[in-house]
């Protein structure tokens, strides 16, 4: 155990320190990949897991180079492999109607790429405690986040009624009595079919019970129809 210990402790590439960095590094991606997958995401343990080891085995060519070739620097492989890996991380962002997603797993993808370098180098403690952070902001606080109800998206909501609707006070007071902050309104007057178009913009927290605001809202005028979208453009 103890020769086990000190070979891969060692600064010098070898075959068995070298197979454990890749296995450590695989596990660990694995790890936060596993976390990701249970969201639903679609960047998952084999994603993961191939980022942290691909880091890890660029650490490990890097420092061989220099251990045999007697010159390099293993921080430019580094820097190499952190910018490659932003690709994979815009890969993991989607825009979709004004709407972004993806940014948690895309820093994740970053943060994992660091991990199998510090493998790749021998930093086995930081790296099994780095995995371990993220797990906890990953798990725990976005438990957190939806136990204090914070955060909000940018909605439109959309209302048809059948009048020229001049005063917009009830709306506003209406929103705000479910926490919803008004961005900005917009009008649109049809006075041939006397109808008015509104479209408000507003700040929603996620769990936002739309269908009872809309019935409160349907209630304010006489509603011809209401939508809503996360179109941000009108």
């Amino acid at each position: 155990m103890e020769y086990f210990l000190n070979i891969i402790n060692s600064q010098e590439i070898t075959a068995t320190s070298s197979i454990f960095k890749l296995m450590l590094s695989m596990l660990l991606g694995g790890i936060v990949g596993f976390e990701r997958k249970s969201k639903g995401q679609n960047a998952g343990i084999r994603t993961f897991s191939l980022i942290s080891m691909g880091a890890t085995m660029a650490m490990i060519l890097s420092v061989y180079v220099m251990q045999e070739y007697n010159g390099g620097d293993p921080g430019r492989m580094a820097a190499q492999v952190l910018s490659g890996i932003g690709f994979l991380g815009a890969g993991a962002i989607i825009q979709m109607k004004g709407s972004v997603r993806g940014l948690t797993t895309a820093a994740g993808i970053w943060i994992v790429a660091t991990i199998g370098l510090a493998v790749g180098i021998g930093l086995y403690f930081v790296s099994l405690f780095a995995t371990c952070m993220i797990i906890l902001v990953l798990v725990q606080f976005e438990r957190f986040e939806h136990k204090v109800n914070m955060g909000g998206q940018t909605r439109i909501i959309r209302i048809k009624v059948h009048t020229i609707l001049e005063d917009f006070k009830a709306y506003k007071e209406l929103l705000a009595q479910h926490q919803i902050h008004m961005i900005n309104i917009y009008v649109d007057y049809d006075y041939v079919e006397d109808t008015t178009y509104l479209n408000l913009a507003v700040l929603a927290k996620e769990n936002t019970d739309f269908v009872g605001l809309f019935k409160k809202l349907s209630d304010l005028s006489p509603t011809l129809s209401i939508t809503l979208s996360n179109q941000v453009n009108i």
